[in-house]
């Protein structure tokens, strides 16, 4: 009897030495070690070191075991209701630090899983990486849009004046006096005028104001 309760008293210790130190990996072989997550169905295996490299996490606090009572399913494994999906690179990057994703796998859901996990640094990564994609996607070079407008001499000046809207004086072209108007000679000029257009939702809708005649839009 006296020798149970010797061997029971330093089973006691040894697993009180173990919550003690648990910033020392405890031996391989240490059943503690590893933890088992069933994520919506999906078995995970991994190592408690592995899920308390982000102190505030859900995971971390799971592990520990200290403020969350999870169920477990039959093999002891804690069970977490997510898609298992976006589990896997969540995982990766607490093993290694990197956002490893397949290119058909949406960043929107593994932000929606690193924000429910609370995974401080991971959702610093997915929003700059989005962030970034937006930001090419915005930046789609503008197209020249030419027009030529065919006015006459007097007009010139105050055509020119009143351009506006984004439209750039590029080239004058005297066409001469091929239009007899009343009974003296006007000089006629085709003007060439650029316009740097985005790719906004209105399009083509700022139209230069003046009163000369488009002869074509496009040179």
């Amino acid at each position: 009897g006296v020798r149970m309760r010797m061997e029971g008293r330093e089973e006691m210790q040894g697993a009180v030495g173990l919550r003690c130190t648990w910033d020392i990996p405890p031996p391989a072989g240490t059943q503690a070690k590893w933890v088992r997550l069933n994520v919506g169905g999906t078995v995970f295996l991994t190592t408690r070191q592995t899920l308390c490299r982000e102190q505030k996490s859900f995971l971390c606090r799971l592990c520990q075991g200290e403020e969350l009572q999870s169920d477990r399913d039959e093999t002891g494994a804690y069970l977490i209701d997510r898609d298992p999906t976006y589990f896997g690179p969540i995982l990766n990057f607490l093993r290694h630090g990197k956002l490893v994703l397949d290119k058909d796998m949406a960043e929107e859901g593994i932000l929606e899983e690193a924000e429910f996990y609370n995974i401080g640094p991971l959702i610093r990564i997915i929003k700059d990486r989005m962030e970034e994609k937006d930001y090419t996607v915005t930046q789609v070079p503008p197209k020249h849009v030419y027009r030529v407008l065919q006015c006459q001499e007097e007009e010139l000046t105050q055509m020119v004046s009143t351009m506006s809207d984004g439209w750039r004086f590029e080239q004058l072209v005297n066409i001469g006096s091929s239009y007899n108007y009343g009974n003296e000679d006007q000089t006629e000029f085709l003007c060439v005028v650029s316009k740097e257009l985005y790719n906004s939702p209105n399009g083509l809708s700022s139209e230069p104001s003046h009163k000369a005649k488009v002869r074509s839009t496009l040179l």
